[in-house]
C-alpha cells in the first residue's frame, strides 16, 4: 500500500509534497486574512472602542409617586456606562459632546391577572419612560424614544413590597442595559469608518 505520510529526518512529516510546517503556516495566513477582511463587520455589542465621547447625563425626571426610582435608575445606568473606557459621564454640560436625558413618565403598581376561576395569578408592574440622545455640538438627535413601556410579572403569592421592588429592579436593570447598548450602537453608526461600507 502507498501512504502519503512520509517521515523525514528530525521527526518532520510530509503529506504528499507539502510539509506539516508549510500547511500550518498556510492555515495561519488564511485565518489572518479572514480576520482582517472580516473585521469591518463584526463587533462586540457591549464594547465601544471609537473616539472618546463625553456624555452629559442629568438625573432623570420622575413624574411618578414612587420616590427614589429616578436615583436608582440613574445609578444603574451610570454603572453600565462605566464599563466603557471610551465613554465618560459628566455633570458639566459645557464639557460634554452628547446629552442623554430621560424621564420616568408613569408607573403602575400593581395590576392583577386573573384565571378563569377568578383567582389572581400574577401581578404586573408597568413603568413608562422616554429618553433622548443628542449631539450637543450639532444639535442632531441621534436617538429618541418618546414612549416606552416596560413590564415585569411576579407571582401574586409573593405580593409584598420586597417582591415589587425586585420586579422594579429587574425592569431598571433591563432598561439601563438597553439604553447603554442602544447608545453604543448609535455612536458606532456615527463613527463608521469609510473603509467599512454599511
Amino acid at each position: 500500500m502507498y501512504s502519503l505520510k512520509t517521515t523525514l529526518p528530525c521527526g518532520q512529516f510530509m503529506y504528499g509534497s507539502l510539509s506539516v510546517k508549510k500547511i500550518v503556516v498556510g492555515i495561519v495566513l488564511l485565518a489572518s486574512m479572514v480576520l482582517l477582511l472580516g473585521g469591518c463587520g463584526y463587533y462586540f455589542p457591549s464594547v465601544y472602542d471609537g473616539p472618546t465621547k463625553t456624555i452629559y447625563m442629568p438625573e432623570w425626571k420622575n413624574r411618578t409617586s414612587k420616590l427614589g426610582i429616578d436615583i436608582t435608575l440613574y445609578k444603574t445606568l451610570s454603572g453600565w456606562f462605566q464599563k466603557s473606557r471610551s465613554i465618560v459621564l459628566t455633570k458639566d454640560k459645557d464639557k460634554a459632546d452628547l446629552i442623554l436625558a430621560g424621564e420616568i413618565v408613569s408607573i403602575d403598581l400593581p395590576s392583577l391577572s386573573w384565571t378563569g376561576d377568578t383567582v389572581t395569578t400574577d401581578v404586573k408592574i408597568k413603568l413608562g419612560v422616554r429618553y433622548i440622545l443628542k449631539d450637543l455640538k450639532s444639535g442632531k438627535v441621534l436617538w429618541e424614544v418618546p414612549n416606552e413601556l416596560w413590564t415585569e410579572d411576579y407571582p401574586s403569592i409573593t405580593l409584598s413590597t420586597a417582591a415589587e421592588n425586585r420586579a422594579l429592579t429587574t425592569i431598571i436593570d433591563d432598561l439601563s442595559e438597553r439604553i447603554y447598548l442602544g447608545t453604543l450602537n448609535k455612536l458606532r453608526k456615527e463613527n463608521m469608518s469609510p473603509q467599512c461600507p454599511p
